[in-house]
């Protein structure tokens, strides 16, 4: 079922009289259930295509259909009630509250959108994301692995149609990312739509379709071959840590 559909999307910024095209006419569609990457070299419209699609920004010209409803057409009100209630969003610098625990961070949505029990709700959004003895903490209290994972809570905590994701894991090392990348496959595999920017090739392959943008347009759209499992990574990196725990042990015991 289609969930986000766009016909020939453009949009172009100001620069004094200069007129700067970035997106060039963009027709694609996401169905429900999709674990999408988009990628591309930086000025190429990704970002800028993700901003319209989570309602962040509006197109200059062209038709977003969002569950058949025309989001382009929408007043800022209307945008923000659209942005609150379908979309979660996660970003590289997780954008957390620094005097505020985990806790109130993932609770932060749903202030915004009038929901009750939200203390009740963001403890589940924590332990969804293994962070059940972490909520009391503050940010600086946390690795950055912890921070991504409270930000992905925040914002599953709404029940999002779509989850957005920019760059989720490029402030993190390699294990860390991988974990990230198996909470949302997991999210993927209970049904929940996710849209992911990224510009790296291992990150990208954990999605089922990448999109590449290249000046403002779409080059290349097609399904992963070859699709990376978070959760078997893991188990390897699992075995590979203990394999070299094992040798380190076996040599001081030889240099004893």
């Amino acid at each position: 079922m289609t969930l986000i559909k766009v016909r020939d999307l453009r949009k172009t910024y100001k620069n004094g009289t200069l007129d700067v095209p970035v997106l060039m006419g963009i027709n694609l569609t996401i169905d429900h259930g999709e674990f999408v990457a988009i990628m591309g070299p930086s000025g190429s419209g990704k970002s800028t295509f993700m901003n319209i699609l989570g309602c962040l920004d509006r197109p200059t010209s062209g038709e977003y259909l969002l569950e058949d409803r025309d989001v382009a057409k929408l007043n800022d009100n209307q945008l923000a009630e659209v942005r609150n209630q379908k979309f979660g969003f996660v970003f590289q610098s997780f954008n957390l509250l620094a005097r505020t625990s985990a806790l109130r961070n993932v609770e932060l949505p749903m202030l915004y959108a009038g929901n009750r029990n939200r203390e009740e709700r963001a403890r589940w959004a924590l332990n969804r994301v293994g962070l059940a003895d972490r909520m009391h903490h503050k940010p600086n209290e946390l690795s950055g692995g912890q921070q991504q994972r409270v930000a992905i809570a925040r914002a599953l905590v709404n029940n999002p149609v779509v989850m957005m994701a920019d760059e989720p894991t490029g402030a993190l090392d390699t294990r860390t990312s991988v974990e990230i990348m198996d909470i949302f496959q997991e999210l993927n595999r209970e049904g929940k739509t996710v849209v992911m920017v990224t510009h790296e090739m291992d990150i990208a392959q954990h999605a089922t379709r990448i999109i590449r943008f290249k000046d403002g347009l779409v080059v290349e759209d097609g399904p992963v071959e070859g699709r990376r499992d978070a959760r078997t990574e893991l188990e390897e990196l699992d075995r590979e840590q203990a394999a070299k725990e094992k040798r380190d042990a076996e040599a001081a015991m030889a240099g004893v």
